[in-house]
């Protein structure tokens, strides 16, 4: 496994190179993201640890360069910005994790394990996943309702996909956190609700029956409306 890090301040960029060597990883250091661009036209990482606050291109917008052009390629956000806001900016660009400094470098290595080893797992799924008159293609990505072709935000893509791997089982927001976030719910964010909320309104809001079901205490439910 070889890592990219991208992040413009040199001792923060030593001290993680020098804790992932630590651990047996290789790792380069980009320190704005045309360099970073130019690195991973010429070198293979499986990961990219990267900063927001960049010079030139920020962070946002060279995760979204990184989507379009490496689809494998795990995207975990390491920066000083913690509001929900952040997160859920960061999410939406297609970071797979979003961690904030200060933080503990244990953390790091273990969601870089479970990133990669999810991502490296091979799986043979279903090509279409459906409930009631909801389908999505896994392949193509298309989502719809009856006749009616809806967009979602990745982000929403893969909240909908676990929900619909999962129907008719209580999912306690931690789970769906992990699962679709791939990080360790953190009770001082409201983001998987945020989410939830977003996915609604766009596949229930305006269809019968309604699929997504809140549980008191627990978290959600993906089955077809009893009433």
């Amino acid at each position: 496994m070889r890592i990219l890090i991208v992040e413009d301040e040199q001792d923060v960029a030593s001290f993680i190179k020098s804790g992932l060597e630590d651990y047996g990883f290789a790792a380069d250091i980009a320190p704005d993201a045309i360099i970073g661009q130019k690195m991973m036209a010429e070198t293979p990482y499986s990961t990219v640890i990267l900063d927001i606050n960049l010079p030139v291109i920020n962070g946002y917008e060279f995760c979204q360069i990184i989507r379009d052009r490496y689809e494998d390629v795990v995207v975990i956000m390491l920066t000083a910005l913690g509001s929900t806001e952040h997160k859920l900016t960061g999410f939406d660009v297609g970071a797979d994790d979003y961690l904030v400094k200060p933080f503990e470098f244990r953390e790091l290595m273990a969601r870089l394990r479970a990133l990669n080893r999810r991502r490296n797992a091979a799986k043979v799924e279903p090509s279409m996943l459906k409930m009631a008159d909801l389908e999505l293609n896994v392949m193509s990505k298309e989502v719809r309702r009856g006749n009616q072709k809806i967009m979602l935000t990745a982000r929403e893509l893969a909240l909908l996909e676990y929900f619909l791997k999962n129907p008719n089982k209580a999912l306690s927001r931690a789970e769906i956190a992990e699962n679709v976030w791939d990080v360790t719910f953190d009770t001082g964010t409201n983001v998987v609700d945020v989410y939830v909320n977003y996915l609604r309104k766009k596949v229930d809001k305006n269809f019968s029956p309604k699929l997504i079901h809140t549980i008191s205490g627990i978290g959600y439910i993906m089955k077809e409306d009893e009433n």
